[in-house]
């Protein structure tokens, strides 16, 4: 049905159509906009999400659809004219697409005027996908995975229904800056002709020509400052159109080559839309609920200007379209294609700062360094039974820095008041320091941590005695254990119930003298041979033989 011989088709021809649909478009884009200004067919911004303060007229899909459609009708008297052949071959081809384009159409513009439920719209999609498919434009082969075995139907009109309602809303999604999805669509529209023309499919190529002169006529009024939009009417013809072309040339080819070469040159509206599912599964929001996070928001958002986000953007569907190029054509490069396509992506995505692949990026870590985490929940947990017997402040210290410093944490605080009273030597290695006392790791310095986590105490022992915190002096390393696990494990209630054994068990009186009588002294070099002492412990012998200075260094 879409075979036709390149002696009916010269370039001649392919120039005319597409300066015709130039010249058609420019003109009948202009009759639309003028029209529709009068009769009041105006959109007036509303969301956030709107980047326009002006209202514009937003149906410039209708320009596209009639100027596209009177240079096919042209196209096809030429043909009656020389080749009857080839323009009944022509006739039939475009009556296959011309139904459900028109329904597209149809149903996009009734949006434009209505806002029609995203269910309507998507069901209007899936009749159009069947339409194509029952008119012989499928998906037939998927090289990558069955080789060159046809699909049986009902695979083949699932990929059929799923590539042309993707592609068909890829494009309609992009649409949110002046010229954005019209020039995305030129640039792909060009690759489906070249493809086109090296593949000897003229019937495609000549559409793809009068598409692309559609779509390049209506951008002289659409790109920045736009003075009128595409519309749903304009966004969703335009992804139908070429979901459907890219359908008709990938018949005469049973390689990966049908797939990947459209599936690449489409690449900024697939990326976009799929980065646009992942995110909102990922925040839990409803797939089809617009919002302001798309890739052309974010680059403004990054600073951009508008008409710059746009022509990054241009540069960006130019590339997806010379990299779909080089598949061609037994797709031997798919490889390093999608190695390249894979970092720009990646990199791409970084830049952009998406919240949702980050916090998906630190769950895979989690993932691959669980085993760490379950060992540091561990430690927490046999911090929590050591210092069940603690009943000095030196051994509380030494007990949480020996099992949380290999965590990652470097200090300790109690939270204290009304404390004048006891004498520093008590407190010992504890320091005062704005009604806390801190014991302090190798690591930190008093004002130095970078953050702290903070457990009010269970039991309120004293009036004295309200919280415990932990800190930590840098943040350039991840924490791999569980928060909860402070309180589940009972360590919090542990630190509580030694602080009422180490007051109960302070020397009354003279607490300077009777400090001094009582420590053990633990010279440094005694701590360095004993092959057992862990750090924590080596600095916390060297702060009871500083004496009086109260500090671990």
């Amino acid at each position: 049905m879409l075979t036709l011989s390149h002696g009916s088709f010269d370039a001649g021809l392919y120039l005319g159509a597409f300066l015709l649909a130039v010249v058609f478009s420019v003109v009948s884009t202009r009759v639309v906009r003028c029209l529709a200004v009068k009769r009041g067919w105006i959109f007036q911004p509303s969301l956030l999400r709107h980047v326009h303060r002006h209202p514009l007229p937003r149906v410039g899909g209708v320009a596209i659809y009639v100027s596209s459609w009177l240079v096919a009708v042209v196209i096809l008297l030429v043909l009656s004219i020389n080749t009857p052949d080839a323009a009944r071959t022509f006739a039939r081809t475009l009556l296959v697409i011309a139904t459900p384009a028109t329904l597209i159409f149809g149903v996009g513009l009734l949006d434009d005027f209505r806002d029609l439920r995203a269910r309507t719209k998507l069901g209007a999609q899936i009749i159009a996908a069947v339409l194509l498919y029952c008119s012989g434009l499928r998906v037939t082969y998927l090289g990558a995975i069955f080789g060159t075995s046809a699909l049986g139907p009902f695979l083949a009109l699932l990929l059929t229904v799923t590539w042309v309602v993707a592609i068909t809303n890829a494009f309609n999604l992009i649409d949110g800056l002046d010229g954005l999805a019209a020039g995305s669509a030129l640039f792909s529209t060009l690759v489906v002709f070249v493809v086109s023309i090296f593949q000897h499919n003229p019937v495609v190529a000549i559409l793809a020509a009068v598409l692309a002169g559609s779509i390049l006529g209506f951008l002289r009024y659409n790109f920045n400052p736009a003075s009128i939009f595409l519309g749903d009417s304009g966004s969703l013809y335009i992804g139908f159109m070429l979901s459907a072309v890219a359908l008709a040339g990938s018949q005469k080819s049973s390689t990966i080559v049908a797939i990947a070469i459209p599936v690449v040159s489409f690449g900024l509206p697939i990326l976009d839309v799929t980065v646009a599912i992942l995110r909102r599964f990922l925040r839990g929001s409803p797939l089809f609920e617009a919002d302001a996070e798309h890739i052309h928001h974010k680059l403004l958002k990054r600073g951009w200007s508008h008409r710059d986000a746009v022509l990054i953007l241009y540069g960006v569907s130019a590339l997806f379209g010379l990299l779909s190029l080089l598949l061609y054509p037994s797709g031997d490069s798919i490889a390093l294609v999608l190695v390249v396509i894979g970092f720009g992506v990646f990199f791409g995505l970084q830049q952009l700062r998406y919240h949702e692949f980050n916090e998906l990026h630190r769950v895979a870590q989690r993932t691959v360094n669980q085993k760490r985490v379950i060992a540091n929940n561990i430690a927490i947990r046999r911090a929590a039974e050591a210092l069940e017997s603690c009943r000095t402040f030196t051994e509380i210290c030494a007990v949480v820095m020996e099992h949380l410093e290999p965590i990652g944490f470097d200090g300790l605080a109690l939270k204290a008041a009304d404390l004048d009273g006891v004498a520093e030597s008590a407190l010992l290695p504890f320091i005062r320091k704005d009604g806390d006392l801190l014991c302090l790791g190798r690591n930190l310095k008093e004002d130095s941590y970078a953050f702290r986590f903070e457990f009010r105490l269970a039991s309120g022992a004293s009036s004295s005695w309200k919280s415990v915190s932990i800190f930590r002096a840098s943040c350039k390393e991840p924490l791999w254990f569980d928060a909860n696990v402070f309180v589940s494990s009972g360590f919090t209630a542990a630190v509580d119930a030694a602080i009422l054994r180490t007051l109960e068990g302070l020397p009354s009186g003279d607490f300077e003298k009777d400090f001094e009588k009582t420590r053990i002294d633990v010279t440094p070099s005694v701590a360095i041979n004993s092959a057992r002492t862990s750090p924590a412990r080596l600095v916390l012998a060297s702060a009871a033989k500083a004496g009086q200075t109260g500090r671990l260094r």
